[in-house]
């Protein structure tokens, strides 16, 4: 896994220039620091070495591919880099035991929401199909091989209660598998798996709502849905 390093406001002025033109001179990216030009040397130094910016002939300046990337990011009206949804697969798996319609359910142990029943899933890796993250998570949690389909896309935003402060923001891609087979891991690091019904699952003490509309979404064949949650400090 990577992590984006953290930047100073200065090295993001000089990213921010770059992002409009092809390359620019030493003068034109020192301006908009207002920095002395020693101070400035360093900044631009220290994004070269984090190759965001390289240094071509003449004594000019262009970003790198990765420069690219990362300063598409920007806010240009800030200089901040953008805050966004964080996107993740989740899992449905269904089947008829005894005459039930079960599907299969996650407990949460982990923070934050510890405690919660909903669906497997989890994030989108860098580069991933949405069919090898459904395939891959579900061996991780579960042990179980899978093959997987896509049926909907569910935003979800969670709140606190009583100040609305947005928590958490995402974009969660419905997966139903198409087939599966294994042995079923009920416990793993960070969670307990079991077969539910959809009322059995609603009635738990600690559930999530969405997980339960999940499966109506895929029944009712919405091709997309947004809700909002709301979770008090106890629940988060």
């Amino acid at each position: 896994m990577t992590h984006e390093v953290q930047i100073h406001d200065a090295q993001t002025a000089i990213l921010r220039a770059l992002l409009f033109t092809p390359e620019a001179g030493f003068a034109e990216l020192q301006k908009p620091t207002k920095l002395e030009t020693d101070h400035f040397k360093f900044h631009i130094a220290r994004l070269v070495e984090l190759d965001y910016v390289n240094k071509i002939e003449r004594g000019r300046y262009a970003l790198t591919i990765k420069g690219k990337e990362y300063s598409n990011k920007l806010d240009t009206d800030t200089n901040t880099i953008e805050r966004q949804p964080k996107v993740s697969v989740v899992l449905i798996l269904k089947r008829e035991q005894d005459g039930r319609i079960e599907y299969l359910c996650q407990q949460r142990l982990k923070n934050p929401y510890f405690g919660f029943w909903g669906r497997l899933g989890g994030k989108v890796s860098w580069g991933e199909s949405f069919e090898e993250t459904a395939t891959r998570e579900l061996k991780e949690e579960t042990g179980l091989d899978g093959e997987f389909e896509f049926k909907s896309i569910y935003r979800k935003r969670d709140y606190r209660k009583g100040t609305d402060e947005l928590l958490e923001d995402k974009i969660f891609v419905i997966m139903r598998a198409t087939h599966y087979s294994g042995e079923l891991i009920e416990h793993y690091e960070g969670g307990l798996n079991q077969w539910m019904t959809q009322d059995e699952l609603a009635s738990q003490e600690k559930s999530f709502e969405s997980a339960v509309e999940f499966v109506d979404v895929i029944d009712s064949e919405q091709p997309y849905v947004q809700k909002k949650h709301f979770y008090d400090d106890s629940e988060y």
